[in-house]
């Protein structure tokens, strides 16, 4: 179970107390000034191996060689041989003449600081013959708590002699790399990270995960634990991270057309663009329950209906995901789905009549007329907070609810989404969330459309008590505080 009672000591970084909720969290906040200490966090590391280039490695390997530039600390990209991201890695300036790329499993026995940011179930293939090249005494650093569970699902362990950490960014690998460079203008500008200690055989593991936070760009580090974090990673991404967020804008577009008469294009203006525009933009700066208050009267009536008709039966579907994650068979799921690829790959998401109406909609875009549909905000709102409620119930630490079902959702991957589209949105993340984005979308579609709205047209009787509980939900004081540590700039993607 997830505890919130998490506590740490640096004798690198400054650490901060933010008070949430009843309770204390302690986290560091970041910024290119701590730079000048990424050489204490990391004494005696003298080559960090980034192993992989998939969504978070060429972000990861760009920003710490970056960040460690004038040190004697190289960072070295390792590769399966032959791989087909070789010449992505030397356009990145990571080449084998001088020595920053080389074999995997070379890099690994050579490295002091391992991060292991191959797929997910690459690791769960290999995780023997990469534990077997660590060399003791040195670090295993991880970007999700995955290989975790899936240790859990096979009765493995990870080797004593090690230290295991994670620094996850709240982010997809593009957003961590994009606003780092944008913060080489505005000091503090990044992703926000968890880290976590699983294993600490010396005393320096604290250190070397905060300071490869810091090193990466974010604004804030906040303290989870590895199994904390894969459940609410795995659990996110596949609610309104990603997955719900897919489904419910699908829905409503149909809903907008068929129930409503909307026009394509105004359907489309009034779900997708809404929700990743204006809604995004609100919860962003001034929180989620602004969203509700800018509303007028009647909006908010429309409002009030919609989310009391959607928060019951997105509880339900979110409920079954976290049951699904925690007990392994998500991780389970994703495994077999791994073995299936090489015959049946992933097909686009976004060649649907609504998606194509969206590229006209983007090509004609002018941010001041998309509307704050109160019908969609309350639906969106509804499963967000659903979302949150499963976590808090569960004990999650509150940095990490805010950061898994807001922060990320609007500060990283709703404004790719709004930019480009949904596939792009998804498809820059893992195979991991891509495929739990793939496999719970419908799931969100069809609940909402099937019970909530047919709760909605049919009058039935809606609990009007989950608009007091969502007024007066602790999750907006939380946003308030964590908010004050929020990236520094919006993420350009242009």
């Amino acid at each position: 179970m997830p505890t919130r009672n998490l506590n740490f000591e640096s004798k690198v970084f400054q650490k901060e107390t933010l008070a949430v909720a009843g309770t204390t969290e302690a986290v560091v906040r970041g910024g290119r000034n701590l730079f000048s200490l990424l050489p204490k966090a990391f004494a005696g590391i003298e080559q960090i191996g980034v192993i992989g280039w998939g969504s978070q490695g060429p972000a990861q390997a760009q920003n710490l060689r970056d960040s460690l530039a004038g040190t004697s600390i190289r960072v070295k990209i390792g590769l399966r041989s032959g791989s087909s991201s070789e010449k992505e890695a030397e356009a990145a300036g990571f080449t084998k003449e001088s020595g920053t790329l080389g074999e995997m499993f070379s890099v690994i026995r050579e490295s002091d600081l391992v991060l292991l940011l191959i797929s997910d179930a690459a690791q769960s293939k290999l995780y023997s013959k990469v534990f077997e090249a660590l060399r003791p005494g040195t670090t295993l650093g991880l970007s999700h708590g995955f290989l975790l569970g899936h240790l859990e699902n096979e009765g493995k362990t990870f080797p004593a002699n090690i230290n295991v950490i994670a620094v996850c960014p709240k982010g997809m690998g593009p957003s961590v790399r994009r606003l780092y460079v944008q913060g080489k203008e505005v000091n503090g500008a990044g992703i926000n990270a968890s880290f976590a200690v699983h294993q600490d055989v010396d005393g320096r593991a604290t250190d070397i995960a905060l300071g490869w936070s810091v090193a990466l760009g974010s604004p804030y580090t906040f303290q989870t634990t590895l199994e904390s974090e894969f459940k609410s990673d795995i659990f996110g991404e596949r609610g309104i991270l990603l997955g719900a967020v897919h489904g419910l804008v699908e829905g409503l577009y149909r809903r907008f057309i068929n129930h409503d008469d909307m026009k394509k294009k105004e359907a489309f203006l009034n779900s997708a663009e809404a929700i990743t525009g204006p809604i995004s933009k609100t919860i962003s700066k001034e929180g989620i329950l602004a969203v509700y208050e800018k509303l007028g009267a009647d909006e908010k009536k429309v409002f009030e209906r919609a989310y009391t008709a959607t928060y019951p039966a997105a509880r339900e579907i979110i409920a079954e995901i976290y049951d699904e994650v925690s007990s392994g068979n998500e991780i389970r799921s994703v495994n077999l789905a791994g073995e299936r690829l090489g015959r049946y790959p992933m097909g686009q998401i976004d060649g649907t009549e609504m998606w194509k109406v969206g590229e006209k909609v983007r090509a004609e875009r002018k941010d001041s007329k998309i509307p704050v549909n109160p019908f969609t905000a309350g639906v969106y709102i509804a499963t967000m907070m659903a979302q949150i409620d499963e976590l808090d119930e569960h004990g999650h630490p509150y940095s990490e609810i805010a950061n898994e079902s807001v922060i990320e959702c609007v500060d990283s991957l709703n404004p790719y989404m709004h930019a480009r589209g949904v596939a792009y949105m998804i498809d820059n993340c893992s195979t991991t969330a891509r495929l739990g984005a793939r496999k719970w979308a419908p799931r969100f579609d069809y609940i909402i459309d099937q019970v909530a709205y047919v709760a909605l047209d049919d009058g039935k009787q809606l609990d009007a008590s989950l608009i007091e509980k969502f007024k007066t939900h602790p999750i907006h004081p939380v946003l308030a505080e964590v908010g004050k540590m929020r990236p520094s700039v919006d993420i350009s993607v242009t």
